[in-house]
């Protein structure tokens, strides 16, 4: 194939799956839980309400939980279970390595170190909870260079090791030397700055105030467009660079969309949501397990969907509905993440002919 020349398509599909009525069942189970999510909380409000709030300013209590508060978090959630869905399943293509993602292979803490040097080492006026746009701007800039760097020093390895678990080994070794790094950061950082960095490392997704959600939204859609952009790549990529590159694919220009995307996508949400994981690692696995295909044009709006479906449904039991208690949603999608990861490792053998 001559440079310049299209992709030819690659066909990964297993016969017999119905698509569009699978998407039409995830997209009702979007607005489904969507719409539970704004109904579930320590105040419980009536369907009838919630629509009101929603096309119409009452300026009543249901206005106010609802636009001010359970909206934006709603919006959150569905932004960060398809930012992280998406950067986990082009990191698993990528390094063709099924127990690739963010938070395990350490982009979360790459992310993270960008974030404490923005909070703990310029100024203690750029915390997540009050800052004006730059510093939205900054912190987001900050977590996508901790990613990125973390993501092409990750690619150096594996292209020196080929051993999966020596990878991920290597990466949880690297993810604890960014912890130690920022850990001495903050015994030089002084009251103010390291409260504000504790804070930020909870994690939340109802602490963002309209101008960070502004820059997290945008950003999340820029990390879906380069994906959406990359679908022929990552299935030329399936089966190795070698044969990438022998049907005409640039494989450095790919390499550079992929880890950029990915470090966007990632970045963002560690940025202003702190380290959630799981969800990288196990939503990719589930929509393999749904569509039964390899093909990332069917692959990525699958992720995308139950992505923005395990986060609705995280942020809803975090809620604790009819109690004042909220759990860290950190917790939420660690149990639903374990098992998908442990069954992976266990039936690893059945994906031997995608990675």
């Amino acid at each position: 194939m001559k440079p310049g020349e299209r992709i030819p398509a690659i066909e990964f599909h297993i016969p017999g799956r119905n698509y569009k009525l699978i998407f039409t069942i995830l997209m009702v189970l979007v607005i489904f839980f969507f719409l539970l999510d704004l109904l579930l909380g320590s105040v419980m409000l009536r369907p009838s309400e919630v629509f009101k709030a929603l096309f119409s300013d009452s300026g009543g209590m249901a206005d106010t939980i609802i636009t001010k508060f359970r909206l934006p978090k709603a919006i959150t959630a569905m932004a960060v279970g398809i930012a992280l869905s998406i950067s986990g399943l082009q990191m698993q293509t990528l390094f063709r390595n099924p127990m690739a993602g963010p938070y395990v292979l350490g982009l979360s803490s790459g992310a993270s170190l960008g974030v404490a040097f923005v909070i703990l080492g310029f100024s203690s006026n750029l915390t997540p909870d009050a800052v004006s746009v730059t510093g939205n701007w900054a912190i987001a800039a900050a977590a996508w260079v901790g990613a990125g760097s973390v993501m092409i020093l990750i690619m150096a390895i594996s292209a020196r090791v080929r051993n999966i678990m020596t990878i991920l080994i290597l990466g949880i070794m690297l993810s604890s030397g960014i912890s130690a790094i920022v850990s001495i950061m903050q015994y030089f950082s002084n009251e103010t700055m390291l409260k504000s960095y504790i804070i930020w490392t909870m994690g939340s997704l109802g602490n963002l105030t309209s101008s960070q959600m502004n820059v997290m939204v945008v950003s999340v859609a820029a990390g879906v467009i380069l994906c959406l952009a990359s679908v022929k790549m990552l299935n030329a990529m399936l089966l190795g660079e070698n044969y990438a590159g022998s049907i005409g694919l640039n494989v450095k220009i790919a390499r550079f969309i992929v880890i950029t995307g990915t470090s966007i996508l990632a970045g963002t949400v560690t940025a202003f949501c702190g380290p959630i994981g799981f969800i990288g690692i196990a939503v990719p696995h589930l929509a393999r397990i749904v569509f039964r295909t390899a093909d990332h044009k069917i692959l990525i709006p699958g992720t995308i969907l139950l992505g923005g479906i395990i986060m609705l449904v995280s942020d809803i039991i975090s809620q604790m509905p009819w109690s004042d208690n909220v759990l860290p949603v950190n917790s939420i999608t660690a149990l639903i993440g374990i098992p998908v990861v442990i069954w992976v490792i266990l039936r690893n053998r059945r994906y031997s002919d995608i990675f």
